[in-house]
């Protein structure tokens, strides 16, 4: 009876504790479910998707893989699916520089010339901190590559990329003085610390961050031919959107990206913020620490990664985004709890979703959402969207040919169906090069004025009498670029 009596009680103990344990069961299996509606439109047959690490207090609580990795051999993500993260990236070449300062090798507040001479001097100091937090002013590469007629599916390496930014005469603006996002400067960081340490970024960060927490499944990749196992192709939707195709890059240039990794990996990484195993906590307050302009102003960027708040939370994270690839990494360090979304589809937008996993385990301590006016939409579409009218005979004024001694190229452009566009891009001795602007129309939007695609670029021309003479291209993160008519 006694043995029976405590069997007994055992029983009612064990099913108290199945009962708890249902009910937690429970309630993880609806928030599960809520991040699975995240991704359901990913998981239609045959399309490409996201993985997915949700990290709380150094443990993964849920990891999942939507879609497919390799459409054309029907693989599914995983966990252990590798993605090329993109700028995302920055952060590990951040840390790379400040561990060689923290080893007496460079200090951030030296002259970029000291480690790259062949730079032009633009007559004022430009500082590695300025590469860190994009307040060098230097015109970004991958713009100057596009706007050169660099076919985006070409191999290009470090030697082409510093070759074409050691043409460029000028400056978006003074050192310090103004803030924008430049691939430039963390490619130029993966020169110096080659430079200083005589090992290579990817070998720099394999020693020095990747090897000691164990992130077996990540690389910098600086080398188009080599093998990533378990690598996850990247893809977009065809223009019909009927289908995908293919869009992998082959550029071999590292710092402002080209790390490959695993939502699994990516936690060791995470957990560092609180361990500081690798650079210590010192040097994780310093690539946490947001730039500041000459005038004082603090930004939101630091070295690597943007500090925020979202819904009243402190948030630390960088998005990526390279050919087909997406990527966020995404941390709330007062709660302890990140999101990591990586993703292989052009149009996945994993920002967006990444914050939506966070709205389903975080929002009883999240401010409300706040909604933006779908009127103040409208109205900056409209004042884009404002053009002016000219002639065929008005925009013949503008046609020719324009060199840029910069770009290395020549834009010829001619009056077709009653606009003005790029008709070829020419190199040195006349071969062409790839016409990124072939369907686009100059919109005349001023005298002399004109805007170019959706990104809106600006064209503005100057003129000897009634002839245009030359004229200066601002493309979004390249300004003030000059293109003279030729002879």
């Amino acid at each position: 009876m006694l043995c029976a009596s405590n069997a007994g009680l055992v029983l009612a103990g064990d099913n108290a504790g199945q009962n708890a344990a249902a009910r937690g069961n429970g309630n993880q299996q609806k928030l599960e479910a809520a991040v699975d509606e995240v991704f359901q439109d990913l998981t239609a047959a045959g399309s490409p998707g996201c993985a997915l690490g949700v990290y709380r207090g150094g443990q993964i609580i849920y990891e999942k893989g939507y879609g497919l990795a390799n459409i054309e051999e029907n693989v599914p993500i995983s966990p252990k699916s590798v993605f090329d993260i993109g700028s995302t990236s920055k952060q590990f070449t951040a840390t790379s520089i400040l561990l060689l300062e923290k080893a007496g090798k460079l200090s951030v507040e030296d002259d970029v010339h000291k480690y790259i001479p062949e730079l032009p001097d633009y007559g004022k100091k430009i500082t590695i901190l300025n590469l860190l937090n994009h307040t060098s002013g230097l015109r970004d590469y991958l713009t100057l590559f596009d706007i050169a007629g660099v076919n985006i599916d070409s191999v290009t390496t470090d030697e082409d990329a510093l070759a074409l930014i050691v043409r460029q005469k000028g400056l978006n603006f003074a050192p310090g003085s103004e803030y924008l996002y430049s691939n430039t400067g963390f490619f130029l960081l993966s020169v110096i610390v080659e430079r200083v340490s005589g090992k290579t970024l990817r070998e720099f960060a394999a020693e020095n961050i990747f090897s000691p927490l164990q992130m077996t499944h990540t690389r910098f990749r600086d080398n188009h031919r080599s093998l990533v196992p378990e690598r996850a192709m990247a893809y977009d939707e065809n223009e019909k959107k009927d289908g995908f195709t293919l869009d992998v890059s082959y550029f071999e240039q590292t710092g402002d990206g080209a790390v490959h990794t695993t939502v699994e990996d990516l936690l060791k990484w995470d957990e560092n913020f609180y361990s500081g195993q690798v650079g210590g906590k010192i040097l994780l307050g310093e690539l946490q620490e947001t730039a500041k302009l000459n005038d004082g102003k603090r930004l939101n960027y630091a070295k690597g990664l943007v500090v925020s708040d979202y819904r009243g939370l402190r948030m630390v994270s960088h998005g990526g985004s390279w050919g087909g690839y997406r990527a966020q990494l995404m941390r709330f360090p007062d709660q302890h709890f990140s999101v990591a979304t990586l993703c292989n589809l052009g149009s996945s937008d994993p920002t967006r979703r990444a914050s939506q996993v966070a709205d389903v385990y975080l929002n009883s301590v999240m401010k409300p959402k706040t909604v933006k006016s779908a009127e103040a939409d409208d109205d900056e579409r409209k004042k884009e969207a404002a053009t002016i009218s000219l002639t065929k005979e008005q925009l013949a004024a503008y046609a020719g040919d324009y060199w840029s001694e910069e770009m290395g190229v020549s834009y010829r452009l001619a009056v077709r169906d009653g606009a003005l566009k790029v008709v070829a891009v020419l190199d040195k001795i006349g071969i062409p090069r790839a016409n990124n602007f072939a369907k686009e129309d100059f919109r005349p939007t001023g005298t002399d004025i004109f805007t170019v695609g959706e990104d809106a670029l600006t064209v503005k021309f100057k003129r000897d009498g009634g002839t245009a003479t030359e004229f200066q291209l601002d493309a979004g993160r390249s300004t003030g670029i000059v293109f003279r008519r030729m002879k």
